[in-house]
């Protein structure tokens, strides 16, 4: 239950890098493919989540590039892989200055499936 408030509670505070990149993947307008947000996994919370695709997408601001975080990204990383999802890292800064090039590695990501 915890993570589901928790959940809840970084849907209604998201970044602005997550508010423009939900954007483009709510309603299916990626391509038809649906995505959740702060999709609770395991012991962790992913950013995106494409069930279909079983496809995490996760947007790293400042923080996740200190050695303590990046040890913590590694760890999460390898869960997620022996869970069976793909994860795709991009940073903030990305969505706002190279979106269209984001979407195109998502769009590609999305037409490989397992």
């Amino acid at each position: 239950m915890e993570r589901t408030l928790r959940s809840r509670k970084l849907r209604r505070s998201s970044t602005n890098a997550e508010q423009v990149l939900w954007y483009e993947l709510r309603d299916r307008r990626l391509d038809g493919f649906k995505f959740r947000r702060q999709q609770p996994w395991g012991p962790f919370i992913l950013d995106f989540f494409c069930w279909r695709r079983r496809l995490a997408i996760e947007l790293d601001g400042g923080l996740h590039f200190d050695t303590a975080a990046e040890a913590y990204d590694r760890r999460r990383t390898a869960y997620l892989c022996r869970t069976g999802v793909r994860m795709l890292r991009f940073s903030n800064d990305l969505v706002f200055t190279e979106k269209e090039g984001v979407l195109e590695v998502i769009r590609e990501a999305l037409g490989h499936s397992f």
